[in-house]
This record gives C-alpha cells, structure tokens and sequence, in this order.
C-alpha cells in the first residue's frame, strides 16, 4: 500500500511526513523497524496515526479480524495487559502494533521467540531490570550550546563562510584576525589557520588546521550528544553486564568522566593565599619577637632598611608560604608583598589565575578533541547497543507476560480444544476456588449451546475461547496447560443486549444476518442474545442462524436461557454448566467446565434460596411463598 491511500492520511500529509526522511526507501525502513516515535513525532502526526500507518504499510488486518465492539475489547485488554510489563516507548510502540495473523508459520515463529524470553526472564532479576529499562529511551540529538566567552578565530572571509556552513556559529562567535583587538576579551580562542598569518601572544590560544574535522575545533559537537545520553549509556551498560553482554559503553563511560572541567577553581587559589598569608603573619610574630639586635643592627635599620636577621625571617617565612601555595594550587607564583602584617598582591594573583586558566582550558581543549575522535567513531555502535536493549525490552515484556501469567505454547489444528484453560483476569489469583476449566469446540460438533447458571461462568468461558483464539493467532502462548487450535478469518463476539426497538433491531440484523455469507472461516460467540427482540422470533432467528454456520467450516458458541425452545427447530449439541448446591456462606457451588452432551439447569431456585437465607424476616417470608412454588 501507499502511503497516500492510507485512510485519512492527505496528498499534503503525505508529502509532509516523506520530507522527514531523505528519501521514501529511508521511510519504509523505518516502518519496517517499526519506528512509531519517529513518525509521530512529525508535527500532525498522532501516536495513534503512526501506529495506524505502520499497520496499514505492513498489512496488519486486525480490523478486519476482530469484527466485533465485543471482540476488540477483548483484544485491548490483551495489550493493556502486556503493556504493564513494559518500561520503554519502543516496547510499548511494538506491544501496540501486535496484530492477530494467519500465517502458521509466523505465527510459530513467534510463539518459540516468546516461550524462549519467558524461559530467559524466568532466569533473571526482573525488578532490578524493569527499573534500569524504565531509564532508557532512543538516544536524542543535542542542542548546540552557545558559549559568547569563546571564539573560532580565522584568517579569511572564505575560511568565515566554510564554518558558517558548517554551523559553528551555533557553539560560538566566529571572528577574523582583523576583529580581534585583544586575545583576553574571551576566555578561549580556537586558531583555525591556513597559513598561520595572525601572531597571538596570549596563553588561551589552541590552533587547529583548517582541514581538521569539526569536532577537532568544537568538540563539544561529540561530547555534548554523549553527555546529554549519559544516564541511557549508564543503565543500558548496568543491563549488558547482568546480561552477561559484551558492551564498549564501559569505554565510553570512562573517556566521559575522565573529561575535567575547564574550569579553573578560583577559590583555592583565594584561600590558599589567604591561608598561607595568616600562617606567614603568625610565624613572622612569633619569630621577630625572640630577634635580638645589636647596636649596629638598629643603626642599620634606621639608615639602610631592613636588618640582615629580620630580612632572612622575612624570607624563610615567605618563602615557605609561596611553597604553601603551589603544593595547594600546582602552581607556582610569589602572590605576596613583604610587609607586615603580609599583604597579598591581588594584581599579581589575577595575573596568575588568568594565566592558569587559559592553561587548562587548552589542555581541557585537547582533552576534549581526544576523546571527541575516540567517541565519534563509536557512535554508530554505541546506538546499535541501545537498540538492541530496546530490542530486548520488547522480548523482556513479553517474556515477562508469559513468564507471570504462566502460557503455554498452542498447538495450530482443527478446532478449539483446550486443557486447564482460564481467563487472563483470573489467571493471576492465587486462592484455592479458582477454577481452571476444559472444553472442546469442534466438527461435526461445529455449532454448540451452552447452558446453565446463572453467575456459572458462562460468558467468562466465551470471553476465554476468545482470548485464546486472539491470542494464539497473535503469535502468543495461550493461557491454558495445552490448546489446540483453529487458525481463523474473522472473530465475531456479540454481547448481552436490551431489548431492541424497531430501527435498532433492523440495524442490528444487518451487521448480524450477513455473517452467514461471508466466504471466511470464523469464530462466533454470542451471549444471551434472545432478548433482541421477542422471544419467539429471538428462537427463531438464532436457529435459523445455526443452521446457516453448522454447515460451515465456522465455529460458533451459543449462550442462551432458550435452549428447550431452539432445539425444537435445530439440531446442534447442548453443553451444560451447573449449579450444585449453596456452600455454607449460600454461594453458588459450580463446576465451571461445561459437561459435554449436558442440559444445565439454570437453578434459579438456588438462587432464590441464597436470598431466601440472606434477606430479613419480612423480605424473607416473600421468598419463602415464591420458593414454595417451585
């Protein structure tokens, strides 16, 4: 199919979504990997819309397998409870475009894929990895950052054009030689040269050649992408490692937190100084008051300044504070005047942070370029190692559905028959009443009443067969100990419905009645569907309706309080769940397997006696009289 003759995808809409790819092979590919963020993430484009088109292109028939409101409920809450135990958007965007086939071979194909994940999720620490999953998500593009303390100096206006092109004005100004008045208006400047005409005498100055890549002059192009995916990179590698997986994330992990900041940490430089300075001035103090001096000595300081004695203190103590400093700071710089108490020459300490700041942002620099080379040539495998847990993700979820829910794998033939079957809301219920049932659905027995109590579990039984039908033929392990199954067409399940009036039940008959002609196999389950109309006419239509499927390849399922009436206009086997008794608390006592070849009763006395023994004295003297007549 097209993607212009999707329904309600426009000539407009269509182009407009193709021109988010390069070209419409790159668009198919990305359907094909079932990429629903993508596509919906094109302005006017749903989650819904996306998922419809992916469908549509891949020729998913779920809307015209599940023919009824009924049916597609059913369906809904297969996935509602598959996506429970998925943790990412590309899981979840799977789950969603799971739709029931007809190929047995694919089917199979993916029945073994989700029995192998069930048995591997049964082996693993499921809570530790559903909260890693829930932290990963497609890695995301970054934003340029601009940084205005920065520059890209070059030597020509076609050298300006190239980088314009290339969108590095995005990062940072980029300038000419003949713009730059003083190197130290910004903080760093990247020399992008040819020839190397401009002269700089400044220390914030790295150079790189005009035919360096553009990471060599911005690495932050590299490092910025990787920062921004920091958290997925970590988590997906914590995933591999209980995986047991090779990754290189550990490798970009470590180049990542290998990278310091550039930025120059001003306040040890301040309270080194200022410490050592304290310590130099009590040290001075300490030392000038045990100084002893002579007659020439005090002459001396009076006529020439400072005493032999004094100024060798004054340079041990100095000397042992400058020391101070650069054990603290890594560098070494006389940040002091000789007084006392010692000042501190402020001029001299900016001059020197200035001057190690523009060190370490070169070396940060190429740092940076480093391992921006060794990231970008990574980049390709880093994002397959993503996908492939978000991959992972998908079979983990099933896996995990199959694994909780205990399924097992259906086996494809004629006919619907299966063992300790249940239905998916009760599957989970641990308590000792619950009740796994079996049943058979098949020729020459094609066509079935089913009869009996009420509350007895018989619209639970079709909502079951139902499940495993849709499920099965979704490609998944059915909820029951062994099925056979019959691969189908079309699923029709029509509800307990109100009395019609005329022009709803005309308009019912015309979804109802041309099932018969439908050149398909299907299955059709219908629930108490005598009170449409009258009773009589209900009979009638359902016998007639019988006998039209009964020699069919179809297969149908008819609950009804009408049996006696309909078999005396057809001919089709009558299965039968029944009500024993009241239990000591006057609940129903079922065996909820239908008998085979069994007219149930539907024991409403039973149900009367419940609220016989439940209701007060006066209540209950009204049911006294009714049971009376029974």
């Amino acid at each position: 199919m097209d993607l212009r003759d999707i329904k309600g995808i426009g000539e407009r809409q269509a182009d407009k979504i193709l021109s988010n790819f390069n070209n419409e092979e790159e668009f198919i590919e990305a359907v094909q990997n079932f990429e629903v963020d993508r596509i919906s993430n094109i302005e006017g484009v749903s989650q819904k819309k996306a998922i419809n088109i992916i469908n549509a292109l891949l020729g998913n028939p779920t809307e015209e397998f599940l023919k009824t409101d009924h049916a597609v409920q059913i369906y809904n809450d297969i996935i509602e409870r598959i996506l429970k135990f998925s943790s990412t958007n590309y899981s979840r965007n799977r789950v969603l475009l799971m739709n029931p086939l007809k190929n047995e071979v694919s089917i199979m194909e993916h029945v073994d894929f989700v029995m192998n994940a069930k048995d591997f999720v049964s082996k693993l620490p499921v809570d530790e990895i559903r909260m890693l999953l829930k932290k990963i998500n497609s890695l995301e593009e970054s934003k340029p950052k601009y940084n205005p303390s920065n520059a890209i100096l070059v030597e020509t206006m076609e050298d300006y054009n190239q980088l314009m092109e290339l969108g590095l004005n995005n990062y940072c100004p980029i300038i000419t030689g003949d713009e730059l008045e003083n190197p130290e208006d910004f903080e760093f400047i990247v020399y992008v040269y040819n020839q190397g005409l401009i002269e700089i005498d400044s220390e914030n100055v790295a150079m790189v050649t005009s035919n360096a890549d553009k990471f060599e002059i911005i690495p932050d192009m590299i490092l910025l992408y990787y920062r921004k995916n920091y958290d997925i990179i970590q988590n997906t590698l914590k995933i591999k490692q209980i995986l047991g997986r090779k990754s290189v994330l550990g490798d970009v992990i470590e180049t990542l937190d290998s990278l310091e900041s550039h930025e120059l940490d001003e306040i040890i430089f301040d309270e080194s100084v200022e410490e050592a300075k304290k310590e130099a001035d009590n040290k001075l103090k300490t030392a000038i008051k045990k100084v002893d001096l002579k007659g020439d000595e005090v002459l001396d300081l009076l006529n020439e300044g400072m005493p032999k004695k004094l100024q060798q203190i004054f340079d041990d103590v100095m000397n042992e504070a400058k020391n101070q400093v650069r054990v603290k700071t890594g560098c070494s710089f006389d940040p002091f005047i000789q007084k006392y108490p010692i000042e501190i020459d402020n001029k001299e300490l900016e001059r020197v942070k200035k001057q190690e700041m523009a060190k370490k942002y070169v070396r940060s620099f190429e740092e940076n370029v480093k391992a921006a080379k060794t990231l970008s040539n990574m980049k390709n495998i880093v994002e397959n190692e993503i996908h492939e847990i978000l991959l992972f993700d998908y079979e983990f979820t099933l896996g995990c559905f199959a694994h909780f829910y205990n399924l097992n794998p259906p086996e494809i033939g004629n006919g619907f028959s299966f063992k300790e079957g249940i239905h998916l809301k009760l599957a989970l219920d641990t308590s000792k009443d619950m009740q796994r049932i079996d049943y058979t659905l098949e020729s020459p027995n094609n066509v079935v009443l089913l009869t009996g109590a009420n509350s007895g579990g018989k619209t639970t039984l079709l909502e079951t067969i139902a499940q495993i039908c849709i499920m099965s033929q979704m490609g998944l392990p059915i909820c029951a100990s062994n099925a056979r199954v019959k691969l189908v067409d079309e699923v029709y399940f029509f509800s307990k419905k109100r009395s019609l009036d005329a022009g709803a039940f005309e308009s019912f008959l015309s979804t109802f009645m041309p099932i018969v002609i439908r050149e398909t196999d299907k299955l059709i389950l219908l629930d108490e569907l005598e009170a449409i109309t009258e009773l009589e006419a209900s009979v009638k239509i359902i016998s007639s309706f019988m006998d039209f499927i009964g020699d069919s390849n179809s297969l149908a399922i008819i609950v009804t309080h009408m049996a006696r009436e309909i078999l005396k206009l057809s001919d089709v086997r009558v299965d039968g769940i029944e009500a024993k008794g009241l239990d000591e608390n006057y609940n129903l006592i079922v065996d909820r397997t239908p008998r085979m070849d069994y007219f149930a009763r539907s024991t409403p006395e039973l149900i009367l006696r419940k609220m016989y023994e439940k209701s007060d004295p006066k209540l209950k003297n009204i049911y006294r009289q009714v049971l009376e007549k029974f």
